[in-house]
């Protein structure tokens, strides 16, 4: 004799009729119990962090196995693997962290070097109202479109080649930068480009796919399996992104010469092979265009981080 089956009841979620433990329609548990203790931290770490053991076959892969993700991406094999925008975007968040854990903003101060006047310039700045530099000292410039901004070897700054109510509001800000000491403009700078790194980050990596698009503009006759869309250089570009920052958090994590000058050869090695795996082709070419591309990209590279600079002085 059948039992009958157990009455349909509505799932709190979407509303949709639902007979077992799980709704057809969204997805969500039919139980309300709230869980205990143990099956709660059991809950947390098998999905943010094993995540099924998608998360550390997905790190495996990223770190040994050069464009091996981009091509199983490509190719539809994706349940297995952390989507690529969401593996950038932990990492990122990773190496940010790891920045802020294991980096000393006092010793990045102690790096810079020296001038007879450090001791005083503090005090000199704070007495004096307009922003100058000292005769003598030699500084950098920072050439933007209309004005420039000076950095002189005491991380002073100053504007020249623009008057207006902006300039004018900028070189206040200065002024209050230039009368902290060495230190703290370190800090300032330090703690500022953590703050807004990410966010340079979701810049850099579309520039990157961009510019491998139009490094590989051309007829898809001989490698028909080579990227085209921009859609499939931002899956490429995202990874390798997330390849440099799980570098990065390992370097921080383990100073040590021998680790970081393998971590440095690894990296050279690992994009020209990534490269290579994924847009196929000569190995001339690959090193041909991954230089042009380098080239673009150091120099947007450079005016982000002077970016950060100034946001982390302006929007303090």
């Amino acid at each position: 004799m059948r039992s009958n089956p157990a009455p349909a009841v509505a799932c709190r979620n979407c509303g949709a009729g639902v007979t077992g433990d799980y709704c057809a329609a969204c997805g969500q548990e039919t139980r309300v119990k709230l869980p205990t203790a143990r099956a709660f931290l059991r809950e947390a770490t098998g999905r943010y962090v094993t995540l099924d053991g998608r998360l550390w076959r997905t790190l495996a892969a990223l770190m040994l196995r050069p464009g091996f993700l981009t091509r199983e991406y490509m190719v539809g094999r994706r349940r297995r693997y952390i989507r690529p925008a969401r593996l950038f975007l932990v990492l990122s968040l990773a190496l940010f962290a790891a920045i802020r854990f294991f980096a000393d903003a006092p010793m990045h101060a102690a790096e810079i070097p020296v001038g007879k006047d450090d001791a005083t310039s503090a005090p000199k700045a704070a007495a004096e109202p307009a922003l100058k530099f000292d005769e003598g000292e030699s500084g950098g410039e920072i050439q933007l479109p209309g004005f420039a901004i000076h950095v002189d070897r005491n991380m002073n700054l100053g504007v020249e080649g623009a008057d207006g109510a902006w300039s004018r509001d900028l070189q206040r800000r200065f002024q209050h930068f230039n009368r902290l000491d060495r230190q703290e403009k370190s800090e300032q700078i330090f703690l500022g480009a953590v703050r807004y790194g990410p966010y340079a980050m979701f810049v850099l990596m579309p520039a990157f796919a961009l510019l491998q698009m139009v490094a590989y503009l051309g007829r898809a006759r001989r490698y028909p399996d080579r990227p085209r869309l921009y859609a499939e250089h931002l899956v490429f570009a995202a990874h390798t992104h997330a390849f440099l920052f799980l570098v990065g958090v390992l370097a921080l994590a383990l100073p040590f010469a021998p680790v970081s000058a393998a971590l440095e050869i690894w990296c050279l090695v690992y994009m020209l092979w990534a490269t290579k795996a994924v847009y196929r082709g000569r190995w001339f070419g690959i090193f041909a265009r991954a230089s042009v591309v380098g080239i673009f990209y150091s120099v947007l590279f450079g005016i982000v981080v002077a970016g950060l600079v100034l946001a982390a002085i302006l929007l303090r």
